[in-house]
């Protein structure tokens, strides 16, 4: 059965541990309506790694 609407999964990571060098990654899966959200999602998530919460930008 197809799914309908327009809603399609994207995967969150998080910028600051990227450049910071530490091993691991973080990151969320979540979803968005890609009619009314065109460009890329950017929020404040949990990083439990740095332990603090960060920016965390659409990858895919």
């Amino acid at each position: 059965m197809a799914k309908k609407g327009n809603r399609v999964q994207v995967i969150m990571e998080c910028t600051e541990h990227k450049t910071s060098g530490m091993p691991g990654t973080s990151r969320y899966i979540t979803t968005k309506n890609k009619k009314t959200t065109t460009e890329r999602l950017e929020l404040k998530k949990y990083n439990p790694i740095l332990k603090r919460v960060t920016t965390h930008k659409e990858i895919k």
